[in-house]
């Protein structure tokens, strides 16, 4: 995200602006205020106005959050305050009073904004009443209030007649939106009124249980005025008590309906039973016997969702949709380097070796996950500006020499680029003794670019990273930074496409094998269902040494874990039970697979493969010390495209069933069974003698 170029001047007359205009209800700071002469103002709305009057755009406080404007003034020196005020709302049959002096009710839209915290009946202005909350009903919620109003009235409610009822004012957003009405008795004759999730149900013990309209936290306070003016008593009064919501939550509110609509349009067109299953949980583990084609079905399941529907078959996704797939098997020597990040060998370039911090596969992978989500969430003209940003620094670096280039610090220190990758640039520092080589981190260049503030001295880049002192590398971004800007014009300026949100989904063979705790750290935390995006930030164990110390790592909403496991493995034993909580676990038996039988593409020969696996699996499931755990899956009998059915007995199902029953009663007479169950004769051993003997 970034600020779009500003000046002092531009900034002043913002202000100005808004002490004579003030500031639109939608647009007051939740979190953070800009302090000038003692007057407070909210930061995003100032960079809006303050870019309409340097820009010529319109006052708008898109492309931008609240914590990139709290930096770009604190970088300028400005004094940033954080808000953590309470708020009360004391509602009478006379009046609607609150003590926030943004709040009318002339704008009950502007609720969305807010959070409750309390909510309470004053009854005669001496004795207070609080919600009986009914079981599993959240202790405080944008349906307290209502709940609340209907519980101190619930006589005088169910007195009313039908015709009252359904007339009972609710909600009036503005003076010039109608009049939401209506108490009704069940969900169903509510959505007659107004075809919406958007209710509050009240639960009676005798009779018809109270269903109103309600949605944010303000939008049931001409409901409780109603019931004051109509049934209450001199002194009476509701108080709610509420706060603004952080940025995260409004953020998450915002997220949080993106993903809900993504993956409802992708479950009506998904074609295979088991991707709503993962769509609605986020993890699933396929759990079965050996053969039931878990693994197989968890390709056919990624392909099904990443194509939409259109295909279920894994290789016929194209080169771009496979990249939002992965696979992985874990096995006992896995570890948390393989998967999340860790030290590998590096080749240095005098020679020598040394150790730099590598990503993991996993954590590559939420990476592109995380990119594309954030990406999605995103303006078109923000996304313009940063791939632009992207495109200047690409020009730049491809029209340089490196090693031959000369740059200069404020300071006059000469330094050339030897090298660019994808997370660092590498530059050489001839006249400094102590350190003649130097890496900086490309990103930092990248957002400076990004963000169009203008950077006229090293701590005007200490403020934009908020960090109390410069860091050695600063010098040499300003002087890269200073570079990359006179060679912007030359660029022409991008129009990007809007980035689809996409999903992505991590496949992880046989998980049971793996020392769990030791692959994924603290991540156990991350990977939870209930706690994916920012909500699940967590520090990695290296994050140290990252370019970034103040990095946290999260797993974001487009991410879906699939893992598969045998039941009769020994280390099912040991499975770790805070895994067991976060994954939703589906048992996949033999028969549920046996559709992948039809690439044998021959109908008489897949027919008799599955009557000889279903006659197979009923004699092993007959055997008292046996399960279905342990059938015959269907990817057995894959092996028929190059095997005969004898072949497959001797050389497959055999040795396995022989370690199935080893130590039961009766190992061979079991085994016979299951030879006559699957159609195997063994050969005429008096044949066979004779022919020894000839």
């Amino acid at each position: 995200m970034a600020i779009p170029k500003l000046t002092e001047q531009s900034i002043a007359e913002a202000l100005k602006y808004i002490d004579e205009h003030g500031v639109p209800w939608q647009n007051e700071s939740t979190v953070y205020e800009l302090v000038v002469n003692g007057k407070k103002y909210p930061p995003k709305y100032v960079v809006g106005v303050a870019n309409h009057f340097a820009n010529g755009e319109e006052i708008s406080t898109q492309g931008y959050n609240a914590v990139e404007a709290k930096s770009f003034f604190e970088s300028r020196g400005y004094t940033i305050e954080v808000k953590q005020e309470k708020y009360e709302i004391t509602v009478t049959a006379d009046s609607v009073v609150s003590t926030d002096d943004r709040f009318t009710m002339d704008y009950l839209d502007a609720g969305d904004n807010y959070k409750p915290i309390d909510a309470y009946f004053v009854k005669n202005g001496s004795e207070t009443i609080r919600r009986n909350r009914n079981k599993g009903e959240l202790k405080i919620s944008n349906q307290t209030l209502p709940r609340l109003a209907l519980q101190v009235f619930e006589k005088e409610i169910s007195s009313l007649s039908d015709e009252d009822k359904k007339n009972f004012p609710v909600c009036q957003y503005s003076p010039d939106r109608e009049v939401i009405r209506g108490i009704f008795p069940t969900e169903a004759e509510f959505r007659k009124y107004k075809n919406s999730m958007e209710l509050s149900v009240y639960k009676r013990e005798n009779g018809p249980q109270f269903v109103i309209y309600s949605w944010n936290v303000f939008s049931t306070l001409v409901f409780v005025r109603e019931c004051l003016k109509r049934f209450g008593n001199p002194g009476d009064k509701f108080v709610l008590v509420y706060r603004d919501k952080t940025e995260q939550e409004l953020n998450q509110n915002k997220t949080e309906q993106a993903v809900v609509e993504d993956v409802t349009k992708t479950t009506e067109q998904s074609n295979n039973s088991y991707s709503k299953l993962l769509l609605e949980s986020k993890n699933i583990i396929f759990r079965g016997a050996p053969g039931t084609g878990k693994s197989y079905l968890a390709k056919s399941i990624a392909a099904d969702i990443i194509s939409n529907g259109y295909t279920d078959k894994y290789g016929d996704l194209t080169d771009e949709q496979r990249q939002q797939v992965e696979f992985v098997q874990f096995h006992p020597s896995y570890d948390y380097s393989d998967f999340v990040e860790g030290l590998r060998p590096k080749m240095n370039d005098d020679g020598s070796m040394g150790f730099e911090l590598q990503d993991g596969i996993f954590k590559k992978f939420v990476d592109k996950a995380r990119k594309n989500f954030e990406d999605s969430q995103k303006s078109k003209e923000l996304r313009d500006q940063e791939v632009s940003a992207k495109a200047v620094m690409t020009n730049f670096f491809s029209n340089i020499e490196f090693g031959v280039d000369q740059f200069k610090t404020i300071k006059g220190n000469a330094f050339t680029i030897t090298n660019v990758d994808d997370r660092h640039i590498f530059i050489s520092i001839p006249g400094n003794d102590n350190v003649d080589k130097l890496s900086l981190n490309i990103e930092e260049v990248q957002r400076m670019l990004e963000s169009g503030a203008t950077f006229e001295k090293i701590t005007d880049i200490t403020n934009f990273f908020g960090k109390q002192f410069a860091t050695q590398g600063y010098s040499y971004d300003f002087a890269i930074y200073k570079a990359i800007k006179e060679t912007e014009s030359s660029v022409a300026k991008t129009n990007t496409a809007p980035e689809e949100l996409k999903k992505y989904i991590f496949i992880i063979d046989e998980i049971n094998r793996g020392e769990i705790s030791k692959i994924l750290g603290e991540l156990f935390f991350s990977i939870d269902p209930g706690y994916r995006g920012k909500e699940g930030m967590v520090a990695t164990q290296y994050s140290n040494m990252h370019a970034n110390p103040d990095e946290k790592f999260y797993i974001p909403e487009n991410v879906y874990i699939i893992g598969t496991m045998n039941d009769i493995d020994r280390s099912v034993d040991t499975f770790d039970f805070a895994m067991r909580r976060r994954f939703r676990f589906v048992e996949i038996r033999a028969e549920d697979t046996q559709e992948m039988l039809e690439s044998l593409e021959n109908e008489d020969l897949k027919n008799e493969a599955v009557k000889r696996m279903d006659s197979l699996n009923a004699a092993i499931f007959e055997v008292d010390d046996l399960n279905e755990n342990y059938q015959i899956g269907a990817s057995y009998f894959l092996k028929l495209k190059h095997l005969g059915f004898d072949e497959l007995w001797t050389d497959y199902l055999k040795p396995l069933l022989q370690d199935y029953v080893r130590g039961l009663y009766d190992e061979s007479g079991i085994m016979k069974k299951f030879a006559n169950a699957y159609g195997y004769e063994e050969p005429n051993k008096g044949i066979e003698d004779e022919s020894i003997h000839d």
